[in-house]
């Protein structure tokens, strides 16, 4: 499929966070950025994932890879100011990251802590807001931001617990940027993929019950996977998608329209 691809977006610049492993969602926006002809940044949480993410990196031609977790403080100004050292200028965001402390997610929402819904609410949607800020001076030619979300946003999907109402607000989040950034040319995409097997989702508990049921619910027949949501990132970063911000664009097969 990738020798079909154009080279759309030659020149662009493109930054992901969030790469894991090559089962990450954000390893497939990275990948299809640059089938598309982008150039990449590329960041791994912290040195033990240095070792699965910098060989990726450098099969991708990643100009710029560093280490960056958000609730370090620090390592995301350095990042983007060797980012504005590097290239001088950024076109592409990809916020692929969420967590929350394993005893909150698991418990339910009524018991989980504060501490643990404050954590998960910093790291999977606060940062996007700060990371949002500091990309936007660096899009002087406009740009395009996505963050990753999820079905259980706006409908309860059993085991969800806890990110269902920090991926609404993930959501709402992204539309409130597109409505401020939307005068400098920057678009806004909250991204909504159906249930993939990355590393992260394999935390949640009947996950393969989720997958099946989920295979069976969508009007396709079948799951989406890491490339079908890069490929849909990558169209959204081009200007055949320069009229389209603010919404949340699902990736699932048709899964969310069937009751």
């Amino acid at each position: 499929m990738s020798e079909t691809i154009r080279p759309v977006l030659a020149g662009r610049r493109a930054l992901v966070v969030g790469v894991a492993n090559d089962s990450s969602i954000a390893y497939g926006c990275a990948k299809a950025f640059r089938t598309a002809g982008a150039d990449l940044a590329i960041t791994w949480l912290n040195e033990k994932a240095r070792r699965f993410v910098e060989p990726l990196a450098d099969d991708l031609g990643a100009a710029i890879k560093a280490p960056l977790d958000v609730s370090v403080p620090g390592e995301m100004e350095a990042l983007f100011e060797t980012i504005r050292g590097t290239w001088g200028r950024l076109d592409i965001l990809v916020h692929s990251i969420a967590f929350a402390p394993k005893e909150d997610l698991t418990g339910g929402l009524l018991n989980c802590s504060a501490e643990g819904f404050a954590k998960a609410m910093d790291i999977s949607c606060h940062s996007f807001v700060r990371m949002a800020k500091l990309a936007a001076p660096l899009m002087t030619e406009g740009g395009t931001m996505f963050a990753m979300s999820y079905y259980g946003a706006n409908r309860v999907v059993p085991n969800y617990n806890v990110m269902g109402p920090v991926k609404a607000a993930l959501e709402a989040s992204g539309r409130y940027l597109a409505h401020e950034l939307g005068p400098q040319g920057i678009r806004v995409h909250a991204i909504s993929p159906g249930p993939l097997k990355t590393r992260a989702a394999s935390g949640l508990k009947d996950f393969e019950t989720l997958l099946a049921e989920a295979a069976e619910k969508a009007p396709v027949g079948e799951l989406v996977d890491i490339m079908d949501v890069g490929y849909t990132c990558a169209y959204l970063a081009t200007p055949f998608a320069r009229r389209v911000t603010g919404g949340t664009v699902y990736v699932d097969g048709g899964a969310n329209i069937v009751a």
